[in-house]
């Protein structure tokens, strides 16, 4: 296995530029290990990564891109635990809280210019990120691309439709949410396959409208990240749960609150549309 100092940025990105105001990383690190959708989203990708995306591949580590204060990159160092993971944020408060958490490397830099060397990494999971202000989707995807080994597995959630956008994701600087077919283009575009792709969150999508578009706003601008009372959680962990059971035996739902996709970077001239 590629040792640690191999996958360490040959620079660091001093950005002070951060994803989330410092409330919202606050936020996430309280929720993110006892919030339902943080277990559901952060499941969905390591059940589908393991059925679509573990392939047999060079020994090269693992990275979260855009890893916020650490609950999915630990995730991932808990459920493979004989490979490398690496975690990369802007914040420079959030990598110090993500390394802590995850016990694992956190770089600081920017998604639109990763710090690593050309297919330093076996797999790139990025969840959530590509919608932000401050990221550039085409130039981000493009270094993914670079980062990857041929044959290494790009794993992706994303906020679903335009028409969502709402005082949550004022809150969180999301600036874009996407359909299905977006999702497909871009990734098609930045040269991967598309190996899977799905909405997912789609029982519980009616009642995310109507709290987030019919409801009447908050008077702050707050977003929805928070644990919910305790029987709320145990039932939205069980419809969740409904709907992982169909992701991981290759169904794809028709409509949700979010997209998941796998992808694979090929030569350029095997690169089709899946």
């Amino acid at each position: 296995m590629r040792s640690p100092a191999r996958v360490r940025p040959a620079r660091v990105n001093g950005s002070t530029e951060r994803h989330l105001e410092p409330i919202e990383y606050a936020k996430l690190d309280q929720a993110e290990d006892r919030m339902w959708w943080f277990a559901a989203a952060h499941a969905n990708l390591l059940i589908l990564y393991r059925r679509l995306g573990e392939r047999p591949l060079p020994p090269k580590p693992i990275l979260d891109a855009g890893c916020g204060t650490g609950g999915l990159l630990a995730k991932i160092t808990a459920e493979f635990p004989g490979r490398y993971a690496v975690g990369l944020e802007a914040d420079r408060a959030a990598c110090a809280r993500a390394a802590e958490k995850s016990g694992h490397p956190v770089c600081n830099g920017s998604v639109n210019e990763l710090p690593f060397a050309e297919e330093a990494f076996a797999a790139i999971f990025s969840a959530d990120v590509l919608c932000h202000r401050n990221v550039d989707e085409r130039a981000a995807l493009a270094q993914f691309r670079r980062c990857l080994t041929h044959g290494g597995r790009l794993v992706l959630n994303l906020p679903a439709y335009r028409w969502m956008l709402s005082r949550h994701d004022a809150a969180v600087n999301n600036v874009r949410r996407y359909t299905r077919r977006e999702v497909a283009w871009l990734l098609v575009a930045a040269r991967f396959r598309v190996v899977y792709l799905s909405y997912w969150n789609t029982l519980l999508f009616p009642l995310m409208v109507i709290t987030r578009k019919l409801l009447p706003g908050r008077r702050d601008a707050a977003s929805d990240v928070s644990v919910y009372p305790e029987p709320v959680e145990a039932l939205c962990r069980i419809v969740t749960g409904i709907e992982r059971a169909l992701l991981s035996r290759g169904l794809r739902l028709p409509f949700g609150g979010s997209v998941i996709a796998i992808a694979v970077k090929e030569p350029p001239a095997e690169v089709t549309y899946a």
